[in-house]
């Protein structure tokens, strides 16, 4: 199968999947507290559904710390895309890790299991549900205030950040693990160039079920991990940013996701800007298209999550009092 997905790929997408280094795995405990910067497994042994033990069956969180002193209180969860076969992890992770840590967020970026590997849906959401799950069941041990956890998800991770916003668990009050006694609703959801409508048997765009050859599944896969299908009043406040000439994942799938927010009642607020390539995660030095993060800092600001939270502040180290 690993090598049959790659015949079906169109020639944007493996440009896309390449951003992503050869070794995709993020390895638990490899800290480096000098840039404040650690991996951790989601779960403390094997992963539900797991195949093995290889890297690529261990899905982790790396962390992020703010600069000491300059916390706000917030969280951020990033989901990489790469179309369910790789993770764009620089790009879309460790640049956005960055860009987020810059205004006082602490920063989570989720290494999900990829369908390349033989996890297909709902395993990509599993991860991504722990990992929301794990951020707020840990609020204390980061400084952030539990209810203030946004997600941020490219491409493929934007369908994925969609669905843990339509189909998130309410957490089970007595449950014996305690991660898994909490919600894994985000506070607020930013999708990129998100594949809404990835899961179609629709060949002529993208398709997710022709990319892993799962033609004969994709009807039941569709109406089940359709994210725009479950959009109701509880889905989480919204940013969407999209290109009008994105070439691989038509602007028409995110014009649904947002269509559903606003016949639920969600605030949200939508971005489609007239050119740029899929994949351009912060902006490529076009001069209209990199506008869109400074537009992003602007709804975080009026959603109060750039406000600092006095009641979780984390304690300033020896040097700076």
């Amino acid at each position: 199968m690993k090598c049959l997905w790659l015949v079906c790929f169109s020639v944007a997408t493996v440009a896309m999947v390449a951003q992503a280094p050869k070794d995709p795995c993020a390895v638990p405990g490899e800290d480096n507290a000098y840039l404040g910067i650690h991996t951790m497994r989601l779960w403390p042994g094997d992963a539900p559904q797991s195949h093995g033990k290889a890297c690529e069956d261990i899905p982790t969180l790396t962390v992020f710390d703010p600069q000491p002193g300059h916390d706000n209180g917030s969280a951020v969860v990033i989901f990489p895309g790469g179309a369910y076969a790789g993770l764009a992890a620089n790009l879309e992770g460790r640049q956005v890790a960055d860009w987020f840590a810059q205004r006082g967020f602490r920063a989570f970026i989720l290494s999900y299991r990829l369908t390349s590997h033989g996890y297909v849906l709902p395993v990509p959401l599993l991860d991504a549900r722990r990992a929301i799950q794990t951020v707020r069941a840990r609020a204390r041990d980061y400084f952030i205030n539990p209810n203030r956890i946004v997600v941020v998800g490219f491409s493929a991770g934007g369908h994925l950040a969609a669905l843990a916003g339509t189909q998130f668990v309410p957490g089970s009050p007595e449950a014996d693990d305690p991660t898994e006694r909490v919600s894994s609703r985000p506070d607020a959801l930013v999708l990129v160039y998100p594949w809404i409508g990835g899961i179609s048997s629709d060949t002529s765009h993208l398709s997710y079920c022709k990319i892993f050859n799962l033609m004969d599944r994709c009807e039941a896969l569709r109406a089940a991990y359709s994210p725009d299908l479950f959009v109701n009043k509880d889905t989480p406040p919204t940013f969407w940013v999209h290109t009008f000439d994105d070439a691989t994942v038509p602007v028409e799938q995110g014009l649904r996701f947002y269509e559903a927010l606003v016949k639920a009642g969600v605030p949200s607020e939508g971005h489609i800007f007239p050119h740029g390539a899929h994949g351009s995660g912060f902006g490529k030095g076009d001069a209209v298209l990199d506008q869109w993060p400074a537009l992003l800092e602007t709804w975080l600001r009026t959603q109060g999550l750039l406000t600092k939270d006095q009641s979780v502040a984390a304690p300033k180290p020896d040097w700076m009092k």
